[in-house]
């Protein structure tokens, strides 16, 4: 790579430096800049041509300088024979002035090393394309070796040179005298032209008709760049010394016969001796064999025959030729009328660009390209043809690569974008490059589309022509993947918008909405939902094609994938405007049955779209609420009673729950957290251990006294009730009569050594178990010692005092200065008979057996075997402390529980089922 890289370089360097020293100091140099070496023309080869540019005007030229140095080898007289000869020839190419001679745009300038003129651009000579690649760069320029003639191109290049000659015979009264392959210049676009005036010969009387040539004697000692190529001489120049417009005509047979045998002359002469060579041409073309013209085309085989006669009146004239039928082609007829465009009026073009798309396909590329679209663009000047040429310019366009668009077709284009006047022509114009905008956006660059393209379909949206409005509604779908997504937002849909609501046309209005609906699926979600979709009640007109296509939009959103609706879209924004819609007197039976459809979809999705929320949304609830669970079973000192004691509630009561004041619920409606066996095992050994954990006594010298606590617990509770009995006389024990107790049992709570309440409940395999005195879930109130029911196991009495109020009682709240006796010394023992009777029923109070409710009553009165505890609540199981261990304690308020009056007394069976369990 790095070779390569070295071989690059080197060549740009020695062409540079070839450059340099060629041109330096010559005066053309001052007012252009000299490019790179790209071809070689005029007698012998010797004008090396470069590329160049005017300094002032960015203009393109070709510079052809002669390097003096090639004729270094010759003495001072042959050199200035040289010199002398070169000057002829380019002083006579500047006098003449026609569109079949090279045009010259900067005379001869001469330095010290060279000589230099600038022409219009040029590819090459004729004789290069050939394969004559004397002075040509090394390596020869890949475009020059891989050129090949099109038939088109051979035919209009001959029709050309002809034409030169009728020009230069006809007109100025003068033979060109070197007519030959290497003065032949192809020009940038591909078109041939005449060169190389060196050994032209003026007519000696000019104002006659028939004109009179003086010919010079050939001299073979002059060197060969004085004389004319001798192969493509005719043949009384050498033997008779005479020559006229015929030796011209002669001159082009051996080029028709060049070009069509790979640049080869008819006969091979001897510079060396050339009388004899042209002896010897003189017998081969006075018995020609069918065989010398076999490679010419044989509908100009003839032609070229009479043109290599050595009799010159034989020969066919300059005007003649242009005549024949060879050069009747459709090609070289379409490219002679280019050239002639400037001689016809606007009526004569506009019918022959109408019918140039159906010649274009059959000619070759390059010489659409390079011959045609020139000409093409050119006509951009005159507005009122824009119309007619824009077609054939696209069509090429189509065919071209994207960097030759970018090269050859936008610059010229650019302007037509912006053009406005005329307004009938400006209108053609929008239709024509709507029509191809896909071909534009997709080879114009980025810049060049939001600088020109797009601004001319902003303008067509907003022309006053509904015909141009329309079109170009209906072909944006067809290429907005190609616009890019900001100004499709920010500047296409919202005029696109503007059309829809500011018409009077309701096929544009229509069309506006069909529009919109091809191109969503290029915008995003949220987009559609802030811009579009309240854009469509915005819509004033309600014929049924709008309300149609207000659905169609509706209908694409709602089932594109990318897009969607989100539900509270659906209901508060979508359902109410397609529901208005639907009941529309307009709209017919198939048209408000798609409108139902689509609505039933829209609210079958949002249905089960919120629906799924709901179940995710309790799934979660559900599972805080077992986490919660298993933390309050495992760290919370605050519940009364064992995860067991609370399924056995769950067991008695069914699905009721206990209210904060100790009043049974109805059930709530949504599930009950389930646990599994395994999470309840480890629930309930969690709670065992801990339950161990908090009844270790502490490490103390003394040994722990279990009766005298238990003494001291009754007393506290004795005195407490006794204290408090105004305050809890709201709490109804039903029948003062109670059975006695159970010898050593003791119905109390206080505090454990670990600060953890030990409590009397019921385990329905091992009895009455350590449980506390529980009234219910309390939370902390702003009492003293409101907030000691999650620490100390004592009740917060305020609070129960204060649900019983909602209940509809008078109840004032509590003195509680008497919590503080729960502190004092030990009270006597009481027994639980003595502390069931201690407390008088209110009057007014609700029987414990409808404190569950209506429905549950019946099932909780049998129970057997269940000591009474205060307030009517069963003291075996507690009321929890903790408000999140029964969800149900919350559910249901105040209002749904029933108090009966005809409850009051207690029943015998009660009674009964205490003396089996007490004695």
């Amino acid at each position: 790579m790095e070779s390569m890289l070295n071989k690059l370089k080197s060549t740009v360097t020695k062409v540079t430096a070839d450059v340099t020293s060629a041109v330096m100091g010559n005066p053309v140099t001052r007012e252009f800049e000299v490019g790179r070496h790209i071809a070689s023309g005029g007698p012998g080869l010797c004008w090396r041509i470069y590329n160049g540019t005017k300094k002032s005007t960015k203009q393109e030229v070709a510079v052809f300088v002669f390097d003096k140095k090639l004729i270094d080898k010759y003495q001072k007289f042959d050199k200035d024979q040289i010199i002398d000869s070169l000057k002829r020839g380019v002083q006579q190419l500047t006098r003449l002035r026609h569109p079949r001679l090279l045009t010259v745009q900067h005379p001869l300038e001469e330095s010290r090393d060279c000589l230099a003129f600038c022409t219009e651009p040029v590819f090459a000579s004729l004789a290069n394309v050939m394969g004559q690649w004397d002075h040509l760069p090394s390596p020869v320029p890949q475009d020059i070796k891989e050129y090949k003639l099109y038939d088109v191109e051979t035919k209009y290049g001959l029709l050309q040179v002809s034409e030169g000659l009728v020009f230069l015979h006809s007109g100025v009264k003068m033979v060109h005298g070197n007519l030959c392959l290497e003065n032949i210049i192809l020009n940038k676009s591909g078109a041939w032209k005449i060169m190389g005036f060196d050994h032209s010969i003026s007519s000696a009387n000019p104002s006659e008709a028939e004109p009179r040539y003086t010919c010079k004697e050939w001299e073979p000692s002059l060197p060969a760049l004085c004389l004319p190529n001798p192969e493509y001489l005719a043949p009384e120049y050498i033997l008779s010394v005479s020559c006229d417009s015929a030796s011209d005509m002669y001159s082009l047979g051996v080029v028709v016969h060049a070009v069509f045998n790979e640049g080869q002359p008819v006969c091979q002469v001897n510079k060396h001796d050339l009388f004899k060579s042209f002896s010897r041409q003189l017998d081969q073309l006075s018995s020609m064999s069918p065989t010398m013209l076999n490679h010419i085309p044989e509908e100009v085989r003839d032609h070229v025959k009479m043109l290599l006669s050595v009799a010159p009146n034989v020969r066919p004239d300059a005007d003649q030729m242009t005549k024949i039928p060879f050069f009747d082609d459709v090609g070289a007829m379409t490219l002679q009328y280019f050239d002639s465009l400037f001689q016809r009026d606007n009526l004569q073009k506009s019918q022959f660009f109408k019918g140039l798309p159906k010649v274009l396909p059959k000619l070759p590329k390059r010489v659409v390209v390079y011959r045609i679209l020139p000409a093409l663009t050119g006509e951009f000047v005159n507005p009122d043809m824009v119309p007619f040429v824009l077609p054939n310019v696209l069509l090429i366009a189509e065919e071209c690569t994207k960097d030759e668009y970018i090269r050859l077709v936008l610059p010229d284009l650019t302007p037509v974008f912006k053009q406005q006047e005329p307004i009938q022509a400006s209108n053609m114009i929008l239709l024509i490059f709507l029509q191809k905008m896909d071909l534009l956006l997709t080879k114009t660059p980025p810049d060049a589309i939001k600088s020109s393209v797009l601004p001319m379909v902003y303008r067509a949206l907003e022309a006053p022509s509904v015909q141009i409005q329309e079109l170009c509604l209906n072909i944006i779908p067809t290429f907005a993947n190609l616009i890019d997504y900001p100004s499709m937002k920010n500047s296409l849909i919202p005029r696109v918008k503007s059309a829809c609501l500011q018409t009077s046309s309701l096929a544009v209005r229509v069309n506006s909405l069909v529009c919109l609906g091809k191109i969503l699926e290029y915008l995003d979600k949220w987009y559609v939902i802030d811009e579009v979709l309240p854009f469509l009640q915005q819509i004033p007109s309600r014929e049924p094609a709008v309300l149609m296509g207000v659905l169609g939009i509706y209908k694409c959103t709602f089932s594109h994938k990318k897009l969607g609706i989100p539900k509270e879209h659906l209901a508060s924004k979508c359902l109410p405007h397609l529901v208005s819609l639907s009941i529309d007197n307009n709209l017919n039976l198939n048209q408000f049955n798609s409108f139902m459809v689509m609505i039933r979809e829209m609210l079958s999705r949002m249905e089960v779209e919120h629906k799924t929320k709901l179940e995710q949304l309790h799934a979660m609830q559900e599972q805080q609420r077992s986490m919660a669970i298993s933390t309050t079973g495992n760290q919370s000192g605050e519940s009364k009673s064992t995860p067991s004691s609370g399924h056995q509630i769950e067991h008695l009561f069914g699905s009721g729950g206990l209210t904060a004041n100790g009043l049974s619920t109805p059930a709530p409606q949504p599930s009950r957290v389930s646990l599994t066996l395994e999470e309840k095992q480890r629930l309930a050994k969690e709670q065992e251990q801990a339950s161990k954990l908090r009844n270790q006594q502490p490490l103390a010298p003394q040994a722990a006294k279990p009766a005298a606590a238990a003494t001291q617990a009754k007393d506290l509770t004795h005195s407490l009730l006794l204290q408090n009995k105004a305050s809890l006389s709201s709490l109804s024990l039903g029948n003062t009569s109670r059975p006695a107790p159970v010898q050593g049992t003791a119905m109390s709570a206080y505090p454990s050594p670990m600060g953890v309440p030990v409590s009397n409940g019921f385990n329905p395999s091992m009895g009455f178990q350590a449980s506390g005195m529980g009234m219910g879930v309390c939370p902390p109130g702003p009492s003293l010692y409101g907030g000691m029911a999650t620490t100390t196991s004592t009740p917060n009495f305020s609070t129960l005092t204060q649900s019983q109020g909602a209940l509809g009682q008078t109840n004032k709240a509590p003195n509680m200065a008497a919590l503080d006796n729960l502190f004092t010394a030990n009270k006597p023992r009481a027994t639980l008979h003595q502390l069931c009777s201690s407390v008088t029923p209110a009057a007014n109070s609700t029987p414990w057996r409808n404190q569950f409710g209506p429905g549950q009553a019946n099932q909780t009165a049998p129970v057997q075997g269940i000591p009474l505890g205060m307030g009517g609540v069963p003291s075996g199981f507690g009321m929890q402390a903790n408000p999140f261990f029964s969800p149900q304690n919350f559910s249901q308020p105040p209002s749904a529980l029933s108090v009966n009056p005809a409850a009051l007394k207690q029943t015998a069976s009660v009674n009964n089922d205490l003396k089996d369990l007490f004695g």
